[in-house]
């Protein structure tokens, strides 16, 4: 089954309504370890990437950049460098047509990955997003099935509880972090679960 631009304007849309239904719950977790605004920022930036993405036209890959743009112009926070950075990359690895198959959109889970590794200069373990879209990644690369790159996510975010953060805002709290989920890594897992939904769509 093929990927098409439509599909991908589906899936930004289908992002949005989940940060929407979901952003009061992020920005409770965020509450705790931050400034209570993750929900808002992923509401708004997901809202704006699905507005620019619909209005693109041309490839896949110009409709990822139109979405990129379209978070980083909503976002001023620090998730908006990030995942700006994260849907040029997949955009690069989407590339320059109209569709693509469906199962390579394990490669856009791991060129997100790479966007928000390179942009944020941060690594698995402490306490970011990265925690959840790295062992989705891993997941999607060594050609698991579906389920199993969306509860590699989920698990990564789970941990996150049980790691004190040394990087973002959280990093200010040190020991007290611990015990609390990161939000930005709840919210990454909620993504990865748009995208393997879109990969079961047949």
């Amino acid at each position: 089954m093929e990927f098409g631009t439509g599909d991908l304007q589906a899936l930004f849309s289908a992002f949005s309504a989940r940060m929407a239904a979901e952003r009061d719950k992020l920005c409770a977790l965020d509450g705790v370890i931050g400034d209570a605004d993750h929900g808002i920022a992923m509401e708004q930036g997901m809202k704006a990437a699905a507005d620019a993405a619909q209005a693109a036209e041309g490839t896949l890959q110009d409709v990822f950049t139109a979405a990129a743009k379209g978070f980083l112009n909503a976002v001023g926070a620090s998730s908006g460098p990030l995942y700006a950075t994260a849907l040029l990359r997949a955009g690069k690895a989407a590339g320059p047509r109209a569709s693509m198959p469906r199962a390579e959109l394990r490669t856009v889970i791991a060129a997100m990955r790479d966007g928000i590794a390179q942009r944020g200069k941060a690594e698995p373990g402490q306490k970011t997003m990265l925690d959840a879209w790295a062992p989705a990644a891993d997941a999607a690369i060594n050609g698991q099935n579906v389920d199993a790159i969306a509860a590699a996510a989920r698990r990564g975010a789970e941990a996150t509880r049980d790691m004190v953060a040394t990087v973002g805002r959280a990093a200010r709290l040190g020991e007290r972090s611990l015990g609390h989920p990161d939000p930005g890594s709840i919210s990454a897992a909620m993504l990865v679960e748009e995208i393997c939904n879109a990969m079961k769509a047949a």
